[in-house]
């Protein structure tokens, strides 16, 4: 049996690390800190990328690929909206920088120490939580700590009203000339086929002249075969941008459920989710990172003020409401989700909107959105929502 931790934090992702480098830098004494992270293989998610915005310098500006300050959308008539985002700006983390430039802040401090291993069981005691590693040479480790913090992806999601999955392929391609504004991200070109049910789009992030992140995404009820992705690639690099050839210098692909389920926070007295499986992905988009950022800095101000580190909720009940309705509103095909995006962003201020889609906006902001949306389908959908059961989600 091992001593008994302040904390074990189990998954070292995008959640577990933040919290963890919160912890062990905060000023004052820092808790005992155990990282629990996935020994290679299926268990360890793949690397991936981070975007989201904020205003000024941030934390983790060190691990930024690339930052923006221009967003463009472009409709399926490819008419352009192309603004500045004001204070804001749209930045990019690959998780793999993330990882390297979080390594050397967490080494530094003798308050955390790291284990690779599968976790069996997380069992409540008298005195907090228990979990059981088996690590890498087959050992089985038992380590009570009095709180645990748990950000491995559920096995499955709660039952939803409505669930679509956000699925996507990306390639990080570069061109033998010039072909991007390394000033001006494309968050949304639907100058693409769109799906029976949700919609599609394709999104440029330039990490300099020659050199972007461009990827194909579909809010819809499944995914696609692999081949399809890479079609919808070809098809808009060459005809769409009129590119040559590219080479393609590395590939990512998700699946990001977009759900009005309720998630779980505390699922023990001393046993919590935190990330994604906490809830902190927003339903109507998909952005994660600055949610979890919150999340992880609430957590880690309540436990070093010795108060209950119960994770705050990540979303207003104002924001998963509207969330629920436009959800609804994209199955049930009430809403066109192109039309509607590229509406959105043509009539109301980019800074204005990017605060909206992080949950940081005024009620009369809200209204006013609200005014620029296609009112009668969302009111429509409003209205028939709470009779809608609660379904179990897709298998992604």
């Amino acid at each position: 049996m091992g001593v008994r931790t302040d904390v074990v934090i189990i998954g070292a992702g995008a959640a577990g690390l933040s919290l963890a480098e919160r912890l062990c830098t905060a000023t004052g004494r820092a808790p005992a800190v155990r990282l629990v992270d996935a020994p290679a293989g299926p268990l360890r998610p793949p690397p991936r990328t981070w975007c989201f915005w904020e205003r000024g310098p941030g934390r983790y500006d060190d691990a930024v690929t690339a930052s923006w300050n221009r967003i463009r959308v472009r409709g399926t008539d490819g008419r352009l909206v192309d603004a500045g985002t004001g204070a804001l700006r749209y930045k990019m983390i690959r998780s793999t920088d993330f990882e390297a430039t979080l390594a050397p802040r967490l080494a530094a401090h003798a308050s955390l120490t790291r284990t690779e291993g599968t976790v069996e069981t997380v069992e409540e005691d008298a005195d907090g939580a228990r979990v059981v590693v088996r690590t890498a040479d087959g050992r089985r480790e038992s380590l009570p700590a009095r709180w645990v913090f748990d950000s491995r992806p559920l096995g499955s999601l709660p039952p939803a009203r409505t669930t679509l999955l956000q699925h996507f392929r990306g390639w990080f391609v570069r061109t033998d000339r010039p072909a991007f504004d390394p000033h001006a991200v494309d968050l949304m070109d639907f100058r693409t086929p769109q799906p029976d049910r949700g919609l599609a789009f394709t999104y440029v992030l330039p990490t300099g002249e020659r050199t972007a992140l461009v990827e194909y995404t579909q809010f819809s009820p499944a995914v696609l075969p692999t081949g399809e992705y890479d079609t919808a690639l070809r098809a808009y690099l060459h005809d769409v941008l009129g590119l040559g050839d590219v080479r393609v210098e590395a590939r990512e692909e998700g699946v990001i459920p977009m759900t009005d389920a309720r998630f779980a926070r505390r699922v023990g007295r001393s046993t919590f989710r935190i990330g994604a499986a906490g809830g902190a992905t927003r339903p109507a988009t998909g952005y994660t990172f600055a949610t979890i950022q919150r999340q992880t800095a609430a957590i880690a101000t309540a436990l070093l003020a010795g108060r209950d580190p119960a994770p705050p909720p990540p979303h207003s009940k104002r924001s998963m409401a509207m969330d629920a309705v436009l959800l609804h509103g994209l199955d049930s095909g009430r809403i066109d989700g192109a039309a509607f995006f590229t509406r959105l962003f043509s009539r109301v201020p980019m800074e204005r909107l990017l605060r909206f889609l992080d949950g940081d906006t005024a009620l009369h902001e809200d209204l006013s959105i609200g005014l620029n949306s296609p009112v009668v389908p969302l009111l429509r959908s409003a209205v028939e929502l709470p009779a809608r059961p609660l379904r179990p989600a897709p298998t992604p």
